[in-house]
């Protein structure tokens, strides 16, 4: 992995998002890289999150010869995209398996990417270093949203493009982790949900006027990849890390039957389609502005 490293003291959960940390920053990014190596997040790019990359890419402006950083990029699902335009582009992720599948995906796919291990809280690159900084599904799970948005402003070059992807607070994956919130760890004090990020005042107010929007607005992914409402929970009690890791604690609290029960109802109550052939539509807000 490449990456320039520089000397940061500031402490971060990647997922829940806290204002004081409650645990050694070590054990907190153990876990959460844990997390999300776990199950076969891969696989649900593949089969109903790949479209995101190109959106995110294309609201963005991505042009041949830009130095382009995506952070939290998973596999790359919007990094490689940004390489077949002709951009110069670091793909970045807290998880090394995760940037594994993209350094794999991006060989297949004929172009090359930079690859680094990194926290989107404490980015180890120099100011301004980038034209364009892309986050799809990515940024958001950073828990000090404060931190991770002064970050993404500090390597984006003056002039330059931020682009943001998050589910929405009140879209499917939003409620999703509302609905799993009873049965998940308890976050530490002073956590934050992820999906606020996919909050318009929330976004504005992390940036202030450090940047000026050009594109704030929801949009709408269908995830039509299921034959019924259930094979959706089953999806993702199977390989999403953060379902993997409530169902786990639901089990230990004896709690694995409401927990599956709970799932399922969610999944009929979001089902758009019909019983035998399911269709959900799941929310998302894309903000595009120029750096300051």
């Amino acid at each position: 992995m490449t990456g320039v490293t520089r000397p940061v003291t500031r402490h971060a959960d990647p997922l829940l998002g806290v204002s004081t940390p409650t645990l050694p920053d070590s054990d907190l990014k153990a876990r959460h890289r844990r997390m999300w190596a776990s199950g076969d997040y891969p696989s649900m790019v593949e089969t109903w999150l790949l479209p995101l990359g190109s959106r995110l890419v294309e609201a963005s402006g991505i042009r041949a010869g830009q130095r382009v950083l995506d952070v939290a990029a998973g596999t790359g699902n919007a990094s490689i995209p940004a390489a077949q335009r002709g951009a110069d582009v670091t793909c970045s992720d807290l998880t090394p398996e995760l940037l594994e599948v993209a350094s794999a995906r991006a060989a297949a796919a004929g172009v090359d990417l930079t690859l680094a291990v990194a926290d989107a809280e404490q980015l180890p690159f120099e100011d301004g270093a980038f034209d364009v900084v892309i986050s799809a599904i990515g940024a958001m799970f950073a828990p000090y949203h404060q931190a991770a948005a002064d970050e993404l402003v500090r390597v984006c070059a003056p002039g330059g493009t931020i682009a943001l992807l998050s589910w929405t607070p009140e879209g499917q994956i939003g409620s999703l982790f509302k609905m799993m919130g009873p049965f998940a760890p308890p976050p530490p004090p002073g956590a934050t949900p992820p999906p606020r990020w996919g909050d318009e005042a929330h976004v504005r107010e992390l940036f202030g006027d450090r940047l000026d929007f050009q594109t704030v607005r929801r949009e709408l992914l269908e995830a039509t990849a299921f034959e019924q409402p259930h094979d959706f929970a089953a999806h993702f009690k199977a390989r999403y890390g953060p379902a993997i890791v409530a169902r786990g604690n639901a089990v230990q609290q004896g709690r694995e039957a409401e927990f599956d029960a709970a799932f399922d109802a969610f999944c009929d109550d979001w089902n758009r389609g019909t019983a035998d052939r399911a269709r959900f539509e799941l929310e998302y807000l894309l903000a595009v502005g120029t750096r300051a």
